[in-house]
């Protein structure tokens, strides 16, 4: 490799590091017009594996809209991100793939300010398909894949005594 191609390739890595950045701070935020904007226009989304739907990115902004309302608190963590690049045939370097862990506590809102806990917390591995447009970087597809949820346990009534 070059190091006219090494840099090519480094500077295409911050590039898609930022769209799944922007993807988290938009869920986080519930930005749906910032959410919709990191979509191609026929990028889609599947949230299933989590108890969502699978659908287009304004179909699926707006189920996100609805579901996390519940929460007054989120915050996405994604992690152990790995990226590859020329993932469809015949592919000039224009395509992405990135596998990437994630760990999601949540606050259910109206739960008071006595504790800042989460309520819900889980995890799992989110798959972006990532496309160079005009626009630079955009996601063509998100597959959630949650391995795992942790709910809070009921509090029982102290014993009377």
């Amino acid at each position: 490799m070059t190091q006219r191609v090494e840099l090519a390739t480094v500077l295409d890595r911050f590039s898609v590091d930022e769209v799944v950045t922007g993807y988290a701070v938009a869920v986080d935020d519930g930005d749906w017009d910032a959410y919709r904007g990191l979509f191609t226009p026929k990028g889609r989304a599947d949230y299933r594996s989590a108890g969502g739907i699978e659908g287009d990115a304004a179909e699926v902004a707006r189920w996100l809209a609805q579901s996390l309302d519940l929460f007054a608190m989120r915050q996405h963590l994604i992690v152990n991100r790995r990226v590859r690049f020329g993932i469809l045939d015949q592919d000039t370097g224009d395509t992405a793939e990135v596998r990437a862990d994630y760990i999601n506590p949540m606050r259910f809102a109206g739960q008071g300010e006595d504790s800042t806990a989460p309520d819900l917390v889980c995890g799992g591995r989110y798959v972006f398909g990532l496309l160079r447009t005009e626009d630079g970087w955009r996601l063509r597809q998100v597959v959630v894949q949650e391995k795992w949820r942790r709910m809070p346990q009921p509090r029982h009534a102290p014993a009377s005594t």
